[in-house]
């Protein structure tokens, strides 16, 4: 399965961090956010990656090449940042099957092989993982609406009033019919194509959209704290890790 990773953002929100270099570039516990990506995905036996660059591409190209871990990679230029599902339309000469598509300065630690799992299960059209935040904050993410079956028959970017706490995470999985609907979107009140508005169109022509939970954490990195909060859990983790591992070889010693 191909992997499409978005990362032609200039990321404003992260500055400094962002002066001298795109998003994708700033680091997380000594790696760039979009290695962190990439290797989750290769875990996943992605056997293509398609990133789509903007700002300061050449960074990104030069770091990464043609490859990453002998899975080769190619590049998608989106020249102006007008939303998700613009970016998404600039690799649609490259997709003809279900394929993955991962947020670039997303990091995940949870359980993405289920909904590549439910993906492949041909019971629906698409699949994303998401989460349940406080209410309060739902309005600052794409909200879903979901059935008893666990379908989402509802998405909304950044509403004002949310119909639910639970919100999209940037790891979907979908069919190529989500570029006709790409198409058909129009610009948002921000002057956007959004993603969320080409996944209601699906929705509504009929398609079926599963939600599958979060199990797990993942962090948005949209400003400074994030990226250190980030690292924070990274580094927990890989403590916990080293703390496992030496406990079971203290066992079999």
């Amino acid at each position: 399965m191909k992997a499409v990773v978005l990362a032609a953002g200039k990321g404003t929100r992260l500055q400094p961090l962002t002066d001298d270099k795109p998003k994708g570039m700033v680091e997380v516990d000594g790696k760039p956010l979009l290695t962190h990506c990439f290797e989750q995905l290769l875990e996943m036996d992605v056997d293509e990656l398609l990133v789509v660059v903007g700002y300061k591409k050449e960074a990104i190209i030069e770091h990464y090449g043609d490859e990453f871990d002998g899975v080769p990679i190619t590049y998608a230029h989106q020249r102006e940042q007008n939303g998700l599902a613009h970016a998404l339309l600039t690799v649609e000469e490259h997709i003809d099957d279900d394929f993955v598509l991962m947020l670039g300065d997303n990091i995940f630690r949870a359980n993405l092989d289920d909904v590549l799992s439910r993906q492949r299960e041909q019971r629906a059209d698409a699949a994303f993982l998401v989460e349940e935040v406080p209410y309060e904050e739902a309005s600052r993410y794409g909200v879903c609406d979901t059935n008893k079956y666990g379908e989402i028959v509802n998405v909304v970017e950044k509403p004002d009033d949310p119909p639910s706490n639970l919100v999209m995470t940037g790891f979907y999985t979908f069919s190529p019919e989500i570029f006709h609907a790409c198409h058909l979107v129009q610009p948002s009140a921000r002057g956007e194509y959004e993603i969320s508005e080409a996944i209601d169109l699906l929705i509504h022509s009929g398609r079926t959209i599963d939600a599958i939970r979060m199990d797990g954490w993942r962090i948005d990195v949209g400003y400074p704290e994030d990226r250190d909060e980030a690292e924070r859990r990274l580094q927990e983790r890989a403590e916990s890790e080293s703390e496992a591992d030496a406990d079971e070889a203290s066992k079999e010693s």
